[in-house]
């Protein structure tokens, strides 16, 4: 991936991780960027297909593009940062990311997006009144 190709998939994002939306900012690891759809699922390094990532939602995210909704068992895609809307799949309850549908609760699940250490992290923003983003 080129410098250039890095650089728009940051901007794009507003450098939060385009899953969890944690800014940049505030976290120390420098935000990967990721395959929503990965290259051993013939997922191609383009822009439509990249997304800004914090080192948390990526490793727990690695190549999977679906999991068991936790409610209904059923196979589900996870959350496509591409061509699903956030708002759409998951709401905020203080530092807690609740999924909204299947594809949130499943996202939610597999990515671990409600780890203690996330809470943490986004309970603390929230004193400070610097999270949730708009």
């Amino acid at each position: 991936m080129d410098a250039k190709l890095d650089e728009a998939v940051r901007r794009r994002a507003g450098n939060r991780c385009e899953y969890c939306r944690m800014p940049q900012e505030f976290e120390s690891a420098r935000f990967q960027i990721d395959h929503a759809i990965a290259q051993k699922h013939s997922g191609n390094t383009a822009l439509d297909n990249l997304a800004l990532c914090c080192i948390r939602c990526n490793l727990y995210k690695g190549p999977n593009i679906a999991g068991l909704d936790p409610i209904t068992g059923v196979l589900t895609a996870l959350f496509h940062p591409r061509r699903d809307t956030w708002a759409e799949h998951f709401t905020w309850n203080g530092p807690l990311i609740v999924g909204l549908s299947a594809v949130g609760r499943t996202t939610v699940f597999v990515l671990n997006m409600n780890h203690h250490d996330a809470l943490s992290a986004r309970q603390a923003l929230l004193e400070l009144g610097v999270f949730p983003p708009p």
